[in-house]
This record gives C-alpha cells, structure tokens and sequence, in this order.
C-alpha cells in the first residue's frame, strides 16, 4: 500500500506565507514526478507546482515567482513554498506522486486528502 500525506495548511493573511509539505509512504520502489495542485469550491482543480526527480520544476503562471517547488528524494517529500499569499491562492492544495511500487512495474499515480489553505485580505 501507497499513502500519500500532506500537511501545512491553515489561515494566513494576504502577503503572508507557508510551507506545505507531501510525504509518500509506504511501499515504494521509486517516487517519479511529484505535484502541487489546487481546488476552489465550485472550480476544477488546477495544477500549481511539478517537479521531477531529477529536480527540474514547472509553475502555472498565477504563482510564478511566488511559489518553490522543493523535495528531498531520500525522505520522499515534496514541499510548497508559498510567499506574498493573494486571498485567490484560497484553496484545498492537494499532492500527486507518480509512483513506482517495485522494480519493473507500472507507474500509478497517488493523491493525498488535500489540505486547505485559507488567504484572509
């Protein structure tokens, strides 16, 4: 079994910042991409954050130059830096993790609970 756990969330006021943090457990081979996605009530949920694990990154345009993608391989971690809050990064923040469970096996993608992220003006 493969759990996927993110944390960090909670209230913050615009300008602010925090950190979330997405941790795979379980049994895993191999963690491949990891990402950052968001869902307002009523809207889709939008991809935020990728990072592979070689380390290179892609944000949407809404949170470029506000928001850092990070992981540590080791730990199986991915974090979401997030500065200069807007009270429209108000959201559930989600993690997705591609994972490998065993060598020579199929890549499943892995979604956390979310964790919500609430931006006061």
């Amino acid at each position: 079994q493969v759990q996927v756990v993110e944390s960090g969330g909670g209230l913050v006021q615009a300008g602010g910042s925090l950190t979330l943090s997405c941790v795979a457990s379980g049994r895993i081979f191999k963690v491949n991409g990891m990402a950052w996605y968001r869902q307002s009530p009523g809207k889709q949920r939008d991809l935020v954050a990728t990072i592979t694990s070689g380390g290179n990154t892609n944000y949407a345009d809404s949170v470029k130059g506000r928001f850092t993608i990070s992981r540590d391989n080791a730990k199986n971690t991915a974090y979401l830096q997030m500065n200069s809050l807007k009270p429209e990064d108000t959201a559930v923040y989600y993690c997705n993790a591609q994972i490998l469970s065993a060598r020579f096996t199929s890549e499943y993608d892995y979604w956390g609970q979310g964790t919500q992220v609430t931006v006061s003006s």
